[in-house]
């Protein structure tokens, strides 16, 4: 059974660092664009409040989750999903107001996965999941929303060991990413052997598999979490169906994304 501490205590650090990135900024700073289309640094702080927020829901109240039915990829008259307007709502707010409200939600949060009993399933955007996975998937969130931020502000962040619970539930949604995108799911399971920051191997799935992917950790939580285009990448996919997820990856729950164009073609070699 995963240690829901250790997963907790990593998204306690993620969290950290995303707010270093923002606690010094100016009021203007707040409204810079991210590469997110129409959100700001401000949208994307909103949007992890607003996360946080609904996962205390599920933890605390599963019965008024699935009463409420939310669904995250439907849209109002204006285009906008309820996720878009949670983040609009938020980012409309103070920064200092917005900032406190998150570090209160988040503290909460943490706080509740840990006191969550052994074997509690949580209803979510789609399959109930467990506490371990929720805690990961928050991180994951909170790495990528991290990452937009990063970007909108030019800072490169250095990879830490943290990215495991990123690569690892990046591996785990190969299926989720098919059945959304409308496709047969593949019947083999794929082999995923990644460098990790500190030059050791993390792999995912059968070593004999004829479908591998291959390369860099950051880079392919940068794509799963469809921060970067595969081709703005150094990954390599062997067999066509790893060369197609790829293409497809989704770590997130709701609509399939839209993903980032690629900047620039880099040596990925698909056999």
């Amino acid at each position: 059974m995963a240690d829901v501490s250790a997963i907790v205590r990593d998204l306690d650090a993620e969290s950290d660092e995303v707010d270093a990135l923002v606690a010094e900024l100016d009021a203007w700073e707040w409204a810079l664009p991210t590469p997110a289309p129409g959100w700001t640094i401000a949208h994307q702080i909103a949007h992890l409040a607003w996360t946080d927020a609904q996962a205390l829901v599920a933890l605390r109240e599963p019965e008024r989750f699935d009463q409420e039915s939310i669904d995250p990829s439907a849209v109002d008259e204006h285009g906008n999903s309820v996720v878009d307007r949670g983040a609009a709502e938020g980012a409309a707010r103070p920064p200092a107001e917005l900032l406190r409200t998150w570090r209160r939600q988040r503290a909460e949060l943490s706080a509740a996965l840990i006191a969550a009993p052994p074997g509690t399933r949580l209803p979510w955007f789609g399959p109930p999941m467990s506490v371990a996975s929720m805690a990961s998937a928050r991180l994951m969130e909170t790495w990528a929303h991290g990452q937009d931020i990063a970007d909108a502000l030019g800072v490169r962040r250095a990879p830490t060991a943290r990215l495991w619970h990123v690569a690892r539930l990046g591996a785990r949604t190969r299926d989720f990413a098919f059945r959304l995108r409308g496709l047969d799911v593949p019947t083999e399971e794929f082999h995923v052997e990644l460098t990790a920051p500190d030059g050791d191997t993390w792999a995912f799935g059968p070593e004999d598999s004829a479908q591998r992917v291959t390369g860099d950790a950051q880079q392919f939580c940068l794509v799963v979490t469809q921060r970067a285009h595969v081709l703005d990448t150094d990954l390599r996919a062997e067999g066509e169906q790893a060369a197609t997820w790829l293409t497809i990856a989704q770590a997130f729950a709701g609509p399939p994304g839209e993903g980032r164009s690629p900047e620039r073609v880099a040596g990925r070699t698909v056999s």
